[in-house]
């Protein structure tokens, strides 16, 4: 059966940067795997900002960076699902931001999430799961009854 995982950024990153939880978010997104991933349409700018700060921080030079966004490019445009930001979702948003201590994007990511995740309560709420790197959001989207993932607790 076909599972259905939403990522934010703090997640989708560990896809094209070595460090705690990459091997899992690697499996999990696999071209070949039969997994679903979802990302919110913000998540292209967030990841491109993750990935310039780390060359402004020389961390990464600058053909790395260039090979790591060109992957992402490609695997963006091929492998994943993306989901629009609509006036409703900044609508909720506001409400998760009133509801829970997350930054502006953060609050964004989890309304998107949440959209989608209203259809699957009615299916099979069991095979969506979302997954992020950050513990204040990873708290607020358990705290929308989602089922929830941390790469960081995968080595």
């Amino acid at each position: 059966m076909v599972e259905v995982y939403f990522l934010d950024t703090s997640a989708l990153v560990k896809k094209y940067m070595t460090e705690t939880g990459s091997t899992w978010v690697e499996t999990l997104t696999d071209a070949g795997s039969v997994n679903k991933i979802i990302l919110a349409r913000v998540t292209w700018v967030e990841t491109l900002s993750a990935f310039t700060r780390l060359h402004r921080e020389n961390r990464i030079n600058l053909n790395v960076l260039t090979q790591i966004i060109n992957v992402f490019k490609s695997d963006w445009e091929r492998q994943f699902q993306i989901v629009e930001v609509e006036k409703s979702d900044y609508e909720k948003a506001g409400e998760l931001l009133k509801k829970h201590p997350l930054r502006a994007y953060d609050s964004i990511q989890l309304a998107c999430a949440l959209k989608i995740y209203s259809a699957f309560t009615r299916i099979a709420p069991q095979l969506f799961t979302f997954v992020s790197a950050d513990d204040r959001l990873i708290n607020a989207a358990q705290a929308e009854e989602m089922q929830i993932e941390n790469p960081n607790n995968h080595s």
